[in-house]
C-alpha cells in the first residue's frame, strides 16, 4: 500500500518484480482507477510484482536478491513508461535467484540484510557503489548452508529497532545498534535463534519516531 495525499507532478511509482524487472510510471497515471481496477504493469509469465516505491524521479534504487547479490543504480536509468508497459531489467539474475527487496536510497542509512536461518548484518551504504542498471550487481551477503538465503534487506538507522517474525510464529525485536556493522562479503551474525525446522518469514524496521506510540 502506498499512501498518497495528492497526485503530484514529478512523482513516480517505481516497481520491481521477482525476476528483476523494474518499471517507473508517473504517479498521475493512477489517479483515475475504475471499479474493477486498472492495469499497473504487464508481467512476464511466471513473474510477480514484489515491491512498489514512491520516487521523485531523481532517486537511487537498491535491489537485493535471495542468493545474496545487490545492485544500486540511478532512477534516471529507467525512463518513465505507461501503466501497461512491462518495464526493463533492473538486475541480471542467475538461474534460481529472485529479488527480495527494493529500496529508495536514503543518505545516512545502512543496509540491514537478514537470512532465513536468523542471521543478519548491517553494512554501510557507501559499500554499495553506484552501478549501471541491468548488471549482475555485487555480493551483499555470503549465502551458506549455515545462514540460508536472504529473506529481506532494508534501510535502517542506528536509533531504529527491527522486528523479525518466523514461519512458526516466533517474534524477536532488537535495537539496530546491537546488530554488527560489517562488510558486504560476510555471512552475518545470529540475530534470532530458531528451531531446525523454522525459518525467518518477515522482517520490518521500527523507526525511532514511531517507537513507543
Amino acid at each position: 500500500m502506498i499512501p498518497i495525499r495528492q497526485f503530484e507532478a514529478g512523482k513516480h511509482l517505481f516497481m520491481a518484480t521477482r525476476r528483476g524487472v523494474v518499471k517507473k510510471t508517473e504517479l498521475s497515471a493512477y489517479a483515475n482507477p475504475r471499479v474493477g481496477g486498472i492495469i499497473a504493469l504487464t508481467l512476464d509469465e511466471g513473474d510477480e510484482l514484489h515491491s512498489v516505491r514512491l520516487t521523485d524521479g531523481q532517486d537511487e534504487i537498491f535491489l537485493a536478491t535471495r542468493q545474496g547479490m545487490a545492485i544500486r543504480f540511478s532512477e534516471n536509468a529507467v525512463r518513465p513508461i505507461g501503466r501497461v508497459g512491462r518495464g526493463v531489467n533492473g538486475i541480471d539474475l542467475v538461474a534460481g535467484d529472485a529479488v527480495v527487496a527494493a529500496e529508495v536510497v536514503r543518505p545516512g542509512s545502512a543496509i540491514l540484510t537478514v537470512s532465513e536461518r536468523g542471521y543478519g548484518k548491517r553494512t554501510e551504504l557507501s559499500e554499495y557503489r553506484l552501478q549501471g542498471r541491468g548488471g549482475k550487481g555485487i555480493l551483499n551477503l555470503r549465502v551458506t548452508e549455515k545462514n540460508g538465503p536472504v529473506v529481506s534487506a532494508l534501510q535502517v538507522q542506528e536509533q531504529d529497532q527491527v522486528m523479525m517474525i518466523s514461519q512458526e510464529g516466533k517474534v524477536n525485536r532488537l535495537p539496530v545498534r546491537e546488530i554488527s556493522l560489517i562488510g558486504r562479503a560476510t555471512q552475518g551474525v545470529r540475530l534470532q535463534g530458531l528451531e531446525a525446522s523454522d525459518r525467518v518469514a518477515a522482517v520490518t524496521s521500527l523507526v525511532a519516531d514511531e517507537i513507543g506510540r
